[in-house]
């Protein structure tokens, strides 16, 4: 098997672009990531994910039951932000166009 490998790769020319992919000392060093959620938010979440868990979670004006995962986290996330914890603005969804037939 190493000697296939040996006798494909024996007439190939090595190519100088391994030498101009060394690193730079800007580009090694990692950069510094800014959180998007902060601690109160996380905290928020996880305690939400708890009540959901216990089946205590209820959602809206219908308090109904909260069964969804994603639906926990976005009460979490929202009651974050009402408190004033870092948090990003909602994703907005695209708008459907209807088609009349």
């Amino acid at each position: 098997m190493a000697t296939r490998k040996k006798a494909r790769t024996a007439g190939r020319k090595k190519s100088s672009t391994s030498k101009a992919r060394k690193k730079t000392a800007s580009s090694s060093k990692a950069r510094k990531k800014t959180r998007r959620y902060g601690a109160t938010a996380q905290k928020k979440v996880e305690s939400t994910m708890r009540e959901r868990k216990r089946g205590t979670l209820r959602s809206g004006r219908s308090k109904k039951k909260v069964t969804s995962r994603a639906q926990a986290i976005a009460i979490g996330l929202s009651e974050a932000r009402e408190r004033g914890a870092k948090v990003p603005p909602p994703k907005r969804g695209k708008k459907k166009s209807r088609s009349r037939a």
